[in-house]
């Protein structure tokens, strides 16, 4: 298999890159010549050569000497508890993540199983090893699907939930190998920060209400060891889409906090009554409402509560922009969804729901004003931490995603990481069919639809993938009226996702879905399918990020399967906004309602715009991590803990 390997890398890579794959694919035939001798071994006898790794890594032995050795072991161990030998191309990325890569590994090629080899090799230092992924249910699936392989190797296995007490949380820290995702792993780190600051300064007894249920300080331990080594699953959407997000425990609130609800609802219930470009001026690119001369004065005029009357009027402008800000750019079954009465956050790139988390600035509870639902305290913050910031504290960080190397250049500079591709162990056929453009939403639609009925009828599984809830809805709507029977998959329907998804390859079967079935999922196709030309997969519509496009294309052609994709386009598509302005994409969506086309031609325009948010959005990363060093600096030099409000 080495020269199959070798024989990929010419067009993988370059240049130095190129030079470690050669130099680490030359280890893969070395781990296969242990393989007749472990074969001949008991489960026993397996288990106590993997506890002479242990006692050898933690005599000093550098973990790279152990690296053969210690691959064949995890390697004997998967074929023996789950049936799953790794493919040489899984051991030569397990190779690439030991030594500080974050690996481009496509849909199906097996993450998860390649993730148990730099697992394993780690923890043999007894140290924290922590697996990162974007979602509870992930972290649960593969803690428990991968469990076999650790456990014969005398390894223990952790999973942290969200809904975890602490007691629970330090059993899972306190094994191995700790599976969760990055915000449990950030929060669980303030929150012992500021438990260890609450014992030196004798105040446990008011931990409890900041950390909030279940995070008492009655247990006065922290559940953390010290970061050792942190592998982080689907990489580029943690480390890159998800870095500007700050995790932050909130203190507790001041009178003036609560008195600000009332500022959230009365600005929520007048802001229909200003009009852009004569109230308020509005920055497309930056997302921004400013009030004009004109709009100031009818802020006055209006009439306010009492409870306004010691609210300052510059604060009362900025409640109106708020709120007009939100009214705008904020939508329900978009960017939040209302459960319970209460606002959950949608993740724009995973399509989960993002439990926990709030907007900061003010605008949830602007949000929540706007969806007349109670309105929570906006309140200080007594501990915060960037999912970046948190991540660069490891001694060792690699990660594993199926889109990394257009964001190579981001990654190493930030995280110091190399980016590599990693051959599939088949080759990939699956077929880029030619983009469809379309002057309206409506004419496109209608098209997807027509494409839909004609794969349905010849019996290939279909799926389809929109960029947000109520769009996954109005598609539904469209099917039922044409008579498809379909599923949906979004955050609406999460408790049906498993069953979803492993029946999505089936012959016949058409399944709609948010970003939901881009990451993490691995449709298997069914009986029949293979011979019928593979899943057929159709983009609804252009993302910001063109690592998202590429997601969920790659549910096509796992494996060596076969395999179709088609974007469809719309000259009224958000990220023409986005990306091209308001002048310019007004244009184009004037130009569309008066024709109906053809515009294949103007396909570029998409990825112009495409290219220009994406450009954006890295800037305003490192506005974010100078920012953050800069912040960091300032409080070491007054002797404050960086991550704490309060000196320490």
């Amino acid at each position: 298999m080495l020269h199959t390997i070798e024989a990929h890398l010419p067009g993988l890579a370059a240049g130095t890159n190129r030079w470690r794959l050669r130099r680490w694919a030359a280890l893969v035939p070395k781990i296969a010549d242990q393989e007749p001798a472990l074969k001949a071994l008991t489960d026993e006898q397996l288990r106590k050569r993997s506890l002479s790794l242990r006692y050898r890594a933690k005599s000093g032995e550098p973990l790279a000497n152990l690296l053969v050795e210690g691959f064949a072991l995890v390697r004997e161990a998967g074929r023996r508890t789950l049936n799953m030998r790794h493919f040489d191309v899984q051991i030569l990325g397990g190779i690439a993540v030991f030594h500080r890569s974050i690996v481009e590994m496509q849909t199906g090629e097996g993450k998860t199983l390649t993730a148990t080899l730099p697992m394993y090799l780690h923890a043999l230092m007894g140290r924290g090893c922590h697996l990162a992924t974007v979602n509870d249910y992930l972290a649960r699936r593969d803690a428990d699907w991968m469990q076999p392989i650790y456990q014969l190797l005398g390894m223990s296995v952790g999973v942290v939930e969200t809904q975890m007490s602490q007691p629970q949380r330090r059993k899972s820290y306190a094994c191995d190998i700790t599976y969760g995702t990055a915000k449990e792993f950030g929060f669980d780190f303030l929150r012992d920060r500021l438990l260890l600051r609450r014992i030196s300064e004798g105040q446990t007894d008011l931990l409890g209400g900041m950390l909030g249920q279940g995070h008492s300080g009655g247990d006065e331990k922290p559940v953390q060891r010290d970061p050792y080594f942190a592998l982080v699953d689907e990489a580029d959407s943690i480390l890159i889409d998800e870095a500007r997000t700050p995790l932050i425990i909130s203190a507790l609130p001041t009178e003036e906090e609560k008195l600000a609800v009332e500022c959230y609802r009365w600005a929520a219930s007048v802001i229909h009554e200003f009009v852009e470009d004569d109230d308020y001026e509005y920055d497309h690119e930056k997302k921004t409402a400013e009030l004009t001369r004109e709009g100031r004065q009818k802020v006055r005029l209006l009439d306010k509560p009492p409870a306004l009357d010691t609210v300052g009027m510059v604060n009362i402008y900025q409640y109106i922009e708020r709120a007009i800000l939100v009214d705008r750019e904020y939508h329900h079954d978009r960017q939040y969804v209302v459960r319970d009465g209460e606002i959950v956050i949608v993740d724009e790139f995973t399509g989960r729901l993002s439990e926990g988390r709030k907007w900061r600035d003010g605008i949830h509870q602007a949000v929540e004003a706007k969806q007349g639902v109670e309105v929570t305290v906006a309140t200080g913050q007594a501990a915060r931490i960037t999912v970046q910031d948190f991540f660069l504290r490891y001694e060792h960080l690699a990660g594993m995603t199926g889109t990394a190397m257009g964001s190579a250049g981001e990654l190493r500079r930030i995280y110091r990481c190399n980016v590599l591709p990693i051959p599939t162990n088949r080759p990939a056929i699956r077929k880029r069919l030619p983009d469809m453009v379309f002057g309206t939403a409506a004419a496109k639609w209608t098209a997807i639809v027509e494409e839909i009925r004609l794969a349905h009828d010849a019996g290939r599984p279909v799926l389809i993938g929109t960029r947000s809830i109520d769009k996954s809805e109005e598609l539904s709507r469209l099917l039922d009226a044409a008579g498809i029977e379909h599923f949906v998959l979004n955050a609406n329907h999460i408790a049906t996702e498993a069953e979803i998804v492993a029946g999505a390859g089936r012959q016949g079967i058409v399944t709609v879905s948010t970003n939901m079935a881009g990451r993490g999922t691995d449709i298997k196709l069914g009986d029949g399918v293979h011979d019928l030309g593979g899943l057929h997969v159709i983009c609804t519509e252009m993302h910001d990020s063109s690592r998202i496009d590429r997601q969920l294309i790659g549910r096509c052609g796992r494996q060596g399967d076969p395999g179709t994709f088609r974007q469809y386009l719309g000259l009224d598509d958000d990220l023409l906004l986005a990306g091209l302005g308001p002048d310019k994409s007004r244009k184009l969506k004037e130009r569309g309602e008066r024709s109906e086309g053809p515009y294949q031609r103007l396909a570029r325009l998409f990825t112009k715009a495409q290219r220009k948010v994406e450009r954006r959005h890295f800037r305003q990363r490192k506005a974010l991590m100078y920012f953050e060093k800069e912040r960091k600096k300032a409080q070491r030099q007054m002797g404050q803990d960086p991550y704490l409000d309060t000196p320490g």
